[in-house]
């Protein structure tokens, strides 16, 4: 009987040893995103109410600034699971390097529905913001990603990078000073209003207090994959990929 106990074990260690992996923690996420249909439902779904809501705040324009819309890119217009899936085989979570390499490939798919509400906005004469957190370094490369799917305004004058903060906040005022801002498009909370940039709380009650915005104002994409929302599950610093799966295994509701 021990000599069977034995054997079990002997295939199961790898096997638990394997599903323990922190890379292999996100394989179900970027896999939803590359192979569901209900990933690609939800965004269409989202960018259809994007252009019933662009609509409806079209007759409720009353200034003489030009109109536009904010984007987020990377989740938003541009699908980045590939890199993730990159960092997965390689049993990592992010590598810098990886993402500057991956960036620089110009390979980043287009979200679905985001070009098509774009192009849509664009023939109502809506500007374009691409409002992102990559770096400064990651400019040029981004330009050529948008550019090569066709994606309206993206130029050098619409297109605004992180400059040593993940806060967009203040970037977003100086649109509001140049433009109407008619709605805004994102995967992360803080792609919307500094309210939800609250970093390491939870952002539940600012979403209950705010929830007529979305649908309308606010256009949320899904993300599985990573986001502001995961800081919180963290406690301590210079945390390992080991550390980290630990502690959101510990954060898991159960019974």
């Amino acid at each position: 009987m021990k000599k069977y106990i034995f054997v079990i074990f002997c295939f199961a260690a790898p096997l638990f040893s394997l599903a323990q992996s922190p890379a292999r923690d996100y394989t179900n996420a970027v896999l939803w995103q590359q192979r569901s249909g209900e990933y690609r439902a939800l965004c269409f779904q989202a960018y259809n109410f994007a252009r019933l809501s662009l609509k409806e705040a079209l007759w409720e324009v009353k200034t003489t600034k030009p109109n536009c819309v904010i984007v987020d890119i990377d989740e938003t217009v541009l699908d980045n699971s590939a890199f993730q899936g990159h960092e997965i085989k390689k049993e990592a979570s992010y590598i810098p390097e990886d993402w500057t390499e991956w960036t620089n490939l110009v390979q980043a798919d287009t979200v679905p529905g985001a070009l098509a509400f774009l192009k849509f906005a664009a023939s109502k004469n809506i500007e374009t913001i691409y409002l992102s957190n990559r770096d400064e370094k990651d400019y040029s490369a981004t330009l050529k990603n948008l550019q090569k799917f066709g994606f309206p305004y993206a130029d050098e004058a619409h297109l605004m990078v992180s400059k040593g903060t993940s806060n967009k906040e203040p970037r977003r005022q100086n649109v509001a000073e140049k433009y109407n801002i008619l709605l805004l498009c994102g995967d992360n909370l803080s792609d919307f209003s500094n309210i939800f940039y609250r970093e390491g709380k939870d952002t539940f009650e600012q979403v209950n207090e705010n929830q007529t915005w979305f649908g309308t104002k606010y256009i949320v994409l899904p993300n599985p994959m990573y986001g502001d929302w995961e800081k919180p599950l963290y406690q301590g610093e210079k945390l390992s990929d080991q550390d980290k799966a630990k502690q959101r295994l510990e954060r898991l509701k159960s019974y």
